[in-house]
């Protein structure tokens, strides 16, 4: 039997796949020179099949209402990277610091503009309002049962002297859940 994409991801698909292979562009240079590993071509191959399957594996966690999607759909593509290297040989340390510098890469690539908007959109107390209501839905038992290989986490509030406006405390972390469930690491845990 094959294997099916969630609807909501499937309707993403062309974007998501276009970020992967724009991704794989960027880590060439990286990979030619870390990994020592001669067939580009076919390691971009792998790695698109590999996605293929991180499309069935992808855990919906509400779609559009959920802020925690869009991380899913930015960053499961490491996995592929990811397993795909592992099968050639290639040490987490070095796999973890291809895929941070590669994401860091892609954000750059951004226009400055654009970053700066994103940021202050994130800052804005409207963004704060969802952020402190989705991290109180993400603890409740509904949600949990729901989606339980969602991110849980807190909002923080400033104390008295602190100088930051917020924090965001992740008590689970769907991208460990899925590792956990699938294989593979987190491309947002640092590999020692």
């Amino acid at each position: 039997m094959a294997e099916t994409i969630h609807p909501f991801y499937e309707s993403h698909r062309a974007a998501m796949e276009a970020a992967m292979r724009h991704r794989l562009d960027l880590a060439e240079a990286m990979l030619r020179e870390r990994t020592h590993l001669d067939d580009m071509e076919g390691i971009r191959r792998q790695v698109m099949d590999e996605f293929e399957t991180v499309l069935t594996q992808m855990p919906y966690v509400g779609g559009a209402a959920s802020r925690m999607s869009d991380f899913f759909m930015r960053l499961m593509g490491f996995m592929a990277i990811s397993r795909v290297l592992r099968r050639h040989g290639v040490a987490l340390p070095v796999i973890g610091d291809i895929e941070r510098e590669t994401y860091q890469a892609q954000l750059l690539s951004v226009p400055e503009a654009e970053r700066l908007a994103s940021g202050q959109q994130f800052m804005s107390p409207e963004n704060q309002a969802l952020l402190r209501e989705q991290a109180a839905t993400s603890k409740t038992a509904n949600h949990r049962n729901e989606f339980p290989d969602d991110f849980v986490y807190d909002f923080v509030e400033p104390g008295p002297g602190d100088t930051f406006e917020f924090g965001i405390n992740y008590t689970a972390c769907g991208f460990c859940k899925f590792a956990g469930q699938h294989g593979g690491h987190s491309p947002l845990i640092p590999l020692t």
